[in-house]
Order: structure tokens, then C-alpha cells, then sequence
């Protein structure tokens, strides 16, 4: 009897669905897509779940994972529904506990036609088998917590030495949005509760190795004073970031949302920090405010690069090349990630994860140039890909930001 088909992008070139870099394995940007690239389901965000759940099980399999393995699972879904519906509706491929970190975003878009949802996965193989694991819940709203039964959320999750926090708003757990109308407060709210977070599970945000977030703004002066307030919750050197505009959040009133990757090992009974090794190239811009960051840091066999856009090399002005042209800026952001690689002696070949923000109307047209763009710059297959088409980001000028893991 003939095995079926493993599903794949709608893409002409060859791409990995699931790749590993030290202990960790990546699925991309699964969806409910057959082995021809076409939605089974349009516009049915349920079905689509399960369907797109069915091919991160499928992915997982090409690394020797399973589901049970995953560890931080991230859906960027576009639907009329609450944040709480979709991590309900996730939570249930998961029956043992603790239950992986679960991230949603809410997006205007999606890469290909009829598409509701994409899932992203890191799984660690083996890991509930750990002598060292630990969790830190997550209350529920109240008028979400019949969706759970009496299963516990996932705030942070420590597996072994990796470390995942789930992304949040600045919402509490009785679904009220704490300083509403006010960016700043917002993060510094999300922040703590992040840091009460870590310290529940041995860590603190010096262990971070990967910041991601979003933020209402398409100005310098939009972004500037949340880059601060985020930044203060950081020493040098902090993790690698990738923090891009969004275009709606949940609950109402909510205006930023921030989650933490990390890793922290323990040592004859101590937790302990794990050296990082950090290149950033003379090439590879600085942000035009001081910042904590790092470009690209390596630690256990993985290489964790911070967002690249196209910015004016050599200098730290903000200020963009090829401004507003997603096809040249592809072209310079791609080779900035080469740069980043390099002292490590990788190459864009050993990426293993590439997750992709760019400016688009939302057509599928313009998602599959992109990837031919990506896919002229990568040699070989192109890793697992998690793209996320979006009406703009940080300026006017700005058409992308890329951000990925290679082997290290």
C-alpha cells in the first residue's frame, strides 16, 4: 500500500519542512496544504487546525520528534476570533502535560489563497524525559477557562537547558488590558510578568537568546520609546531581537505583545548561565538608539540571528537601501545574514529556520516572488519557512525583516 503524500508549499523549489540545528528541531510555517500545495480547507479556520496539526506531526516525523516532543508552538492566524480560542483549539493535540508553550499572533494576512492559519513548531526530542523540567502556569480568564476543562496553560517552559515563554499582552489574568492607551506601561507590565516567569523556572532575561515582538507604529517615533522601555529589562550583551509593526491584537485595548526564547543549564545542583559566542561584522548595522541586542550569537550548536533589515550598512542612522523595494532589499538582507554567519563558518546553507516579514496586499502572487526572490539567494533546499505577509512595517521605506537559525 502506497504511503500518502507529505504536503508542500505551493513553491517551485525544493524546501525542507522540518530541519534540526544541536538539540532542536524546526518546522516552518505548516499549514492545512496538500502534497500539491493547495488549502484542503478555505477560509475554515477549525479545519484548518487540523489539518495544519496533522502536517507539523508529519514534519516532526522527518526529525524523529513527535508532537509530544514540541516545546514552543507559534500560530499566526487570521480570523475573526479571540487569541484564547486558538490556544484552546491547539491545547487539544496535546494530552499530556505540561501542555508546550503556545504563541498567537492575529494577522490581516496570510502567504497563500484561502489560508487561515500557519503553525511553527520547536521540538526537543526526548524531553519529558528529562530529569530537568520545570513550568510556570498561565491563569486563563475567566471567561475563557471552560475552553481548558481543568488542564493548565503553559506560561514558561523549561526542557532541560531551552527555555520558551509564551508571547502575552499586557492583559491580566481577569482579561483586563493593564495601561490602556499607553505603549510604554504596556511593556514594562508584559516584561515583569516575563521576568516572574523566567525566575519561576531558574532563569532570568540575561538567559534570553531570542526576543520577539509587535508593536502598533510605522515611525522612528512610533517605535523608539517602546525600544527603551524594552531594552531597560536587558543588560549587554542581551539575546538577538526580532520586533515588527502588527495590525491588530487581542484582547481590545492591547498594543504590544513580546515573547522569550532562552537557555540555562544546571550544574552540580546550580542553574547556571551558558557562555554565548557573538560576531557582529563591521558591515552589519547598529540600531540608531543604544540597545542591549546582538545580531548573532551562538550557544549549543545553534546559531540564533536577530531580525535584519535592509539598513544603510557601516553606520547606526536607521535609514534604509533600495527604500520601499522588497526585491533588492531582499537581495541585501539576505547577504546581511551571510555576514552574520560567516565568523561562525556557516553559510546560508545551514540555516535551518528563516521566519519572514514583508510588506504585501496579501495576494498569493506576491508571497510565491518573494520566495523565488529568498530562494535565489539560498543555495540548496531552502529551510523550513515560516512567511508572514503584512500591509507594512517598521517605515515606509522598510519592505522586510528576516530573521533564522542556522546549525552551529
Amino acid at each position: 500500500m502506497t504511503a500518502p503524500l507529505i504536503w508542500n508549499l505551493p513553491i517551485a523549489r525544493t524546501h525542507l519542512l522540518c530541519a534540526s540545528a544541536g538539540a532542536l528541531s524546526f518546522v516552518g510555517g505548516a499549514a492545512d496544504l496538500d502534497a500539491t500545495g493547495r488549502i484542503r480547507n478555505p477560509g475554515d479556520l477549525d479545519k484548518q487546525i487540523q489539518g495544519a496539526m496533522a502536517n507539523v506531526k508529519d514534519a516532526l516525523d522527518i526529525e524523529n520528534c513527535t508532537l509530544d516532543d514540541i516545546v514552543r508552538l507559534k500560530a499566526h492566524f487570521t480570523a475573526d476570533c479571540d487569541d484564547w480560542d486558538v490556544i484552546a483549539a491547539l491545547a487539544r493535540f496535546f494530552k499530556k502535560d505540561p501542555m508546550p508553550v503556545i504563541s498567537t499572533v492575529p494577522d490581516p494576512f496570510q502567504p497563500f489563497s484561502g489560508q487561515t492559519i500557519q503553525i511553527q513548531a520547536i521540538a526537543q526530542r526526548g524531553w519529558r524525559k528529562h530529569a530537568d523540567v520545570r513550568v510556570v502556569p498561565r491563569r486563563v480568564p475567566h471567561p475563557k477557562q471552560a475552553l481548558f476543562g481543568d488542564r493548565t496553560v503553559t506560561a514558561g517552559l523549561r526542557a532541560g537547558e531551552f527555555i520558551a515563554v509564551a508571547n502575552r499582552t499586557a492583559e491580566d489574568a481577569d482579561g483586563v488590558v493593564h495601561h490602556p492607551d499607553d505603549g510604554v506601561g504596556q511593556t514594562h507590565f508584559i516584561m515583569e510578568r516575563h521576568e516572574e516567569t523566567l525566575a519561576g523556572l531558574g532563569a532570568s532575561t540575561q538567559d534570553s537568546v531570542k526576543m520577539e515582538g509587535y508593536y502598533f507604529g510605522t515611525t522612528r517615533a512610533d517605535w523608539t520609546p517602546l525600544a527603551k522601555a524594552r531594552a531597560s529589562h536587558f543588560r549587554d550583551p542581551g539575546p538577538v531581537g526580532t520586533v515588527v509593526p502588527c495590525h491588530r491584537l487581542n484582547p481590545k485595548g492591547a498594543l504590544i505583545k513580546i515573547e522569550l526564547m532562552g537557555m540555562r543549564t544546571l550544574r552540580s545542583g546550580f542553574d547556571k548561565y551558558i557562555p554565548r559566542e557573538d560576531h557582529w561584522p563591521e558591515r552589519v548595522w547598529d540600531w540608531p538608539i543604544p540597545l542591549p541586542y546582538r545580531q548573532a550569537i551562538r550557544l549549543r550548536d545553534v546559531v540564533w540571528l536577530g531580525g535584519q533589515c535592509a539598513c544603510r550598512p557601516y553606520v547606526n542612522s536607521g535609514l534604509r537601501v533600495a527604500e520601499g523595494q522588497l526585491t533588492p532589499q531582499t537581495t541585501v538582507v539576505t547577504s546581511l545574514l551571510e555576514d552574520l554567519l560567516r565568523p561562525f563558518g556557516r553559510t546560508l546553507a545551514d540555516l535551518k529556520l528563516l521566519v519572514c516579514y514583508f510588506t504585501s496586499t496579501g495576494s498569493e502572487a506576491e508571497t510565491v516572488a518573494f520566495i523565488k526572490t529568498l530562494a535565489d539567494c539560498i543555495p540548496g533546499a531552502l529551510p523550513p519557512l515560516t512567511v508572514v505577509p503584512t500591509p507594512a512595517l517598521h517605515t515606509q521605506e522598510t519592505s522586510l525583516e528576516i530573521w533564522g537559525v542556522a546549525q552551529g
